[in-house]
């Protein structure tokens, strides 16, 4: 998150959070931290906000009705009468305590933060922030000793590094807040407690959303079940997310038809990969129109995973970004070798 520079740090307010099964304990704090040091606060903010990406929303959701999503129950209470923020906060870190039944959940401080003037869609709202720290990384501490200097270590935060968190901004009440969240550890399907089973949110089914899902499944056509049911080479997988990114980077919306048939060309292709996107879209409940905006934060993002390096071996690596038919692949039945030929017209 950027623009941040305006944030007040209203409130603030740490308790220990362990998990029950190991025999854990919580620790409950009772007021919040004493916060009067102004590069301390400067540190906090940076910590606590500059891991979200604002551009992926989420909201709170619940079976039957959305108040009855606990952590949307006590952020809406905090809103509504900020007077009430450390009981509250004490129900969230037992909330949280509740939900660490998981092997792999680790011990560690739960901050909650109450925020002022954060920047949210050409806006400036105020914000409830639940953040967890579970890793520590060690340190060494100069210190003068006499005439000498001498070191100690020791163990802290790194404020570069936020492990767990979930920002709620106060708009869209009704829709389930507006919430950006970060989890950085435990990202295996069965230790995902952080979304799925203490906040309990789904995406926001938004442009970046929509552009961002298709563009995994995209990824996920071209890498795993083409190779499945078709002939194809790892450069004709490159060339082909090349174009799928490039429709999307070239286009202001997204149009069904038209992708197809300028990106996957071949019919048989096209009967595939549409029976793929009903499984994709079943197995991670996903609906998709056959038209949207397509949001350029989101093909920015996605873009960084999109393979473009073709692995031969140990020995070489060769960059691919376009022109399929300047290369060619064979094997050579002297040497017992694939190969590939590239051509161009100069070296750089």
């Amino acid at each position: 998150m950027t623009g941040t520079d305006q944030v007040q740090l209203e409130k603030v307010i740490v308790h220990k959070v362990g998990n029950p099964t190991r025999g854990e304990q919580l620790a409950l704090s009772t007021q919040p931290l004493t916060l009067n040091d102004e590069l301390v606060r400067a540190m906090l903010v940076k910590y606590f906000l500059h891991s979200f990406n604002e551009h992926e929303q989420f909201h709170f959701t619940h079976l039957s009705e959305v108040g009855m999503n606990e952590v949307y129950h006590y952020v809406q209470a905090i809103f509504n009468d900020a007077g009430s923020f450390a009981a509250q906060s004490a129900l969230i870190a037992q909330f949280l305590y509740n939900k660490s039944t998981h092997a792999r959940v680790k011990e560690g401080e739960l901050y909650i933060a109450l925020l002022r003037e954060v920047p949210f869609e050409n806006d400036f709202v105020t914000a409830l922030g639940i953040f967890k720290s579970e890793s520590k990384e060690s340190f060494l501490k100069v210190f003068p000793h006499g005439q000498n200097f001498e070191l100690t270590a020791e163990e802290g935060i790194n404020i570069n590094k936020l492990d767990k968190g979930c920002l709620v901004f106060r708009t869209q009440e009704n829709d389930g807040y507006r919430v950006c969240i970060v989890d950085q550890t435990n990202k295996q399907n069965d230790a995902q407690y952080w979304v799925n089973d203490f906040l309990q949110v789904t995406p926001v089914a938004n442009e970046y959303h929509h552009t961002s899902e298709f563009l995994q499944l995209c990824r996920e056509f071209v890498t795993g079940e083409m190779p499945e049911n078709f002939e194809v080479t790892k450069h004709e997988q490159i060339d082909l997310m090349h174009r799928s990114l490039d429709y999307f980077k070239t286009k202001e919306q997204f149009d069904y038809n038209e992708f197809t048939q300028e990106v996957m060309h071949h019919p048989q292709v096209i009967e595939q990969f549409a029976q793929f996107k009903d499984q994709y879209a079943n197995a991670k409940q996903v609906e998709w129109d056959d038209s949207f905006d397509i949001d350029l934060a989101a093909v920015k993002k996605q873009g960084k995973v999109f393979k473009s390096i073709l692995k031969l071996d140990k020995n070489f690596h060769i960059y691919i970004h376009g022109r399929q038919d300047l290369i060619e692949r064979g094997f050579d039945e002297a040497k017992g070798k694939h190969f590939y030929k590239v051509y161009f017209e100069q070296e750089q």
